[in-house]
C-alpha cells in the first residue's frame, strides 16, 4: 500500500502565475502533456524551449500554441543527444523532465540499454546533472501512479536476467523518477544550493502514450476507451505546470486529488514506500552514474 501525505482539500486550479522573463526547458513537448505544459506556461508568459526528437513536428506545435517559443532536438534515449542539447540550450530557469514512453516490447537504446529506462529515467538523469549549473530555479520530474507497482532490481536495471515484462518495465522506470527527485533534491540541500528538485504526475490522462505499448488489446483500450474516462491533456498537465512554478517545497510530489489520484486538481500526493528508500534512492543514483558516466552536476 503507498504511504499517502495529508492533502488539504482543493478547488479547481487553472490560472497559474504569470512566468513573463523565465525560461523553461520541456521535454517530450511535440504532443500529450509535454505539449499541454508548454502551451499553458507559453501563455503564462514563459519563454518554452520544446525538445523533441522530431523537429519537424516540434515546429508544428512551436506555431500552434502561441507565445515564446523555440524547438531544439533532443532524443532522451540517446546519450550523445543529450549531451549535444546540453552543451548548447544555454541558461533555464526551469527544466521540465516530461519525455517518456510506456509498456514497449523488449528494446535496447543506442546506447546498449532497456529502452524504457533509458528513455524514462536514464537520459533524464543525465540531462538534469548536465543542466544544473545553468538552472536558475529547479527540475521538475514526471512520474506516474504506476510507480506503486514498480520493482526496482538493481542488479538486473536492463532486465538482462529476468523475463521481460513491458508494463513491469514501465513500473519501474517511474519508481527510479521518483528515486531520481528524492535523492537529487537530497544532493543540492548537502551542497547548499537554492535549487529544488519537484515532481509530477498527470494522474489518469488520456494521450497517445497509452497506445504506444505493444500490446494490441491495451492499445485499443487506449484508443477508444479512454477517452472516454480519462482527463484531458490540458488537465493532465496542470500537475507538472503546478510543479513547475508555484512555491513548494523541494521534493514535493503533485498530483489530481480525487479518485485515487486519477482525476481532480492539483496537490500534493504520497508515494509508494520503495519511492521514499533513501539507500535505494542513493543506489539508484550510483548505478545510473556508472550507465550515463554523469554524476551530480553541482
Amino acid at each position: 500500500m503507498g504511504v499517502l501525505s495529508s492533502r488539504p482539500r482543493v478547488g479547481p486550479w487553472v490560472d497559474p502565475p504569470r512566468q513573463d522573463g523565465r525560461r523553461f526547458v520541456v521535454t517530450g513537448a511535440s504532443s500529450g502533456v509535454g505539449l499541454m505544459t508548454a502551451r499553458i506556461l507559453a501563455h503564462r508568459g514563459a519563454h518554452v524551449v520544446l525538445a523533441v526528437r522530431d523537429v519537424a513536428k516540434g515546429e508544428q506545435v512551436a506555431a500552434s500554441i502561441g507565445g515564446s517559443s523555440e524547438v531544439r532536438r533532443l532524443d532522451v534515449a540517446d546519450l550523445s543527444s543529450v549531451r549535444a542539447f546540453a552543451a548548447e540550450v544555454g541558461s533555464v530557469d526551469v527544466l521540465v523532465n516530461n519525455a517518456g514512453v510506456m509498456g514497449l516490447p523488449f528494446a535496447r537504446s543506442v546506447d546498449g540499454f532497456e529502452l524504457q529506462l533509458a528513455t524514462n529515467h536514464l537520459g533524464h538523469f543525465a540531462l538534469a546533472n548536465l543542466l544544473l549549473p545553468r538552472i536558475g530555479d529547479r527540475v521538475v520530474v514526471v512520474s506516474s501512479r504506476a510507480h506503486h507497482t514498480g520493482d526496482l532490481d538493481l542488479s538486473d536495471l536492463d532486465w538482462s536476467r529476468r523475463g521481460y515484462q513491458g508494463y513491469a518495465a514501465y513500473a519501474a522506470s517511474k519508481l527510479a523518477n521518483l528515486l531520481f527527485l528524492a535523492e537529487l533534491q537530497r544532493r543540492l540541500t548537502a551542497a547548499g544550493s537554492t535549487l529544488r528538485a519537484t515532481g509530477a504526475h498527470p494522474g489518469s490522462t488520456y494521450t497517445g502514450i497509452t497506445q504506444s505499448g505493444g500490446n494490441p488489446v491495451l492499445a485499443w483500450i487506449g484508443r477508444h476507451g479512454h477517452p472516454l474516462v480519462g482527463m484531458p491533456p490540458w488537465r493532465g498537465a496542470l500537475p507538472s505546470v503546478y510543479a513547475a512554478t508555484m512555491d513548494v517545497p523541494g521534493n514535493t510530489f503533485v498530483g489530481p486529488h480525487a479518485l485515487g489520484e486519477m482525476y481532480g486538481w492539483p496537490t500534493s500526493v504520497g508515494r509508494s514506500r520503495s519511492a521514499l528508500d533513501p539507500d535505494l534512492a542513493r543506489r539508484l543514483w550510483e548505478a545510473s552514474e556508472a550507465m550515463t558516466g554523469v554524476g551530480f552536476g553541482l
